[in-house]
């Protein structure tokens, strides 16, 4: 029997790679490494300046197959002299690990390979173990997730479910897994006008009088009441902007956004078409021209609850003693691709931490997390 994995010491090797998005920063040279010396196939699945990995181990096109699902790519570091430590450090500091991804999700990930590793060297599968891997999720994500998704479909890949090892626990170990997502869109509208001296109505014609309205309108519309799996959606103005400097003149343009958490009700189309009439209302009243723009990250979905949320959460309550809450709130993940290809549930940390300066994680949490992971994984194949 082979030397289990230390998914502590594994951690700290991803954090030590700077991966800010689009950079690999190591991460993926050194996963691939790790699995291929454990017999696993590993395919790079670059696309568009973007490094990923596929990793199977097993037969491909096998009866059944468990799939993981993750990124090494992390957000910006903010200013550096904020933090009280060394970002891409991996300092272990009275039980945390501090550094840039360490909750979001370098431990994920390095708990489900290292629990994948020793799986398939201890107890040899009947079916195929799949990674996939990207450096992708915390921008665009066209080049990520999608890429391997599209090259599993190129090349007769199949994952038979897969497993999100995103943070999922607000504040403690096991109280929540994911079952889907809310939808996110963002819509932006610029307003046109005539610009004039605002003492002269008549010789103007105000966008930001339209702006006001048609903000008002949408902000103020309920889009529903929520149902048995999600809260109900909602829409948030992030920015109006006009930059005008003076208050003797009424500018001709004036530009603003909003951004949309919708649920299971609706679609990005249906909400589109809502907003253009909104839009089109507006214009209509306030004599004004209103050019809107929108781009939908990804659609709401649910994973009914079933076997494979059955067999989480029996493997979390197993190693934690707390049986999660089955959610669907937060913002969204790369389980918004994969739930095209498979059924897909996320679970992973504790991650009130993520993103923020003097990120970290517990690593006696790490440890915990390798344990459901591979509890799943004796579970799922026996």
């Amino acid at each position: 029997m082979n030397e289990p994995i230390d998914p502590i010491a594994l951690t700290a090797a991803l954090v030590r790679c700077p991966s800010v998005t689009p950079a690999e920063g190591g991460a993926l040279v050194l996963l691939e490494r790790v699995l291929s010396a454990a017999g696993f196939i590993c395919t790079r699945v670059d696309r568009g300046g973007i490094a990923n990995l596929f990793a199977r181990w097993g037969r491909q096109g096998a009866n059944r197959s468990f799939g993981f699902n993750g990124h090494t790519d992390v957000v910006p570091l903010g200013n550096p002299a904020d933090w009280s430590v060394d970002p891409f450090g991996a300092q272990i500091i009275d039980g945390y690990l501090y550094g840039r991804g360490s909750t979001d999700m370098k431990s994920g990930v390095a708990a489900f390979v290292a629990a994948a590793v020793d799986f398939v060297q201890d107890t040899p599968p009947d079916g195929a173990l799949i990674l996939t891997i990207t450096g992708d999720e915390e921008a665009d994500a066209t080049d990520g997730t999608v890429a391997l998704l599209d090259w599993m479909a190129a090349n007769q890949e199949q994952m038979s479910v897969c497993l999100v090892g995103e943070p999922t626990c607000p504040n403690t170990m096991g109280e929540a897994m994911k079952i889907g997502r809310r939808g996110s869109m963002n819509a932006h509208f610029a307003v046109t006008g005539v610009q004039g001296h605002s003492a002269y109505p008549s010789l103007y014609v105000n966008p930001l009088s339209a702006m006001a309205r048609l903000m008002d309108r949408l902000a103020s519309h309920r889009l529903d009441a929520g149902n048995a799996h999600f809260d109900p959606s909602s829409l948030a103005i992030v920015t109006i902007d006009t930059g005008n400097p003076a208050t003797n003149v009424v500018p001709a343009r004036c530009t603003g956004a909003v951004n949309i958490r919708f649920n299971d009700g609706h679609s990005g189309a249906s909400l589109a078409a809502w907003l253009q009439a909104e839009a089109d209302a507006v214009a209509a009243e306030f004599g004004v021209s209103i050019a809107m723009a929108v781009k939908i990250s990804g659609e709401s979905f649910l994973t009914p609850p079933g076997p494979l949320s059955d067999l989480v959460s029996a493997a979390v309550a197993a190693e934690t003693g707390v049986t999660p809450v089955l959610s669907t709130s937060g913002g969204t993940s790369d389980a918004r691709f994969v739930k095209d290809h498979c059924p897909v549930v996320e679970f992973g940390l504790v991650g009130h931490r993520m993103h923020q300066v003097d990120e970290r994680v517990a690593v006696a949490h790490i440890t915990q997390l390798k344990a459901i992971y591979g509890r799943i994984l004796q579970d799922y194949f026996t």
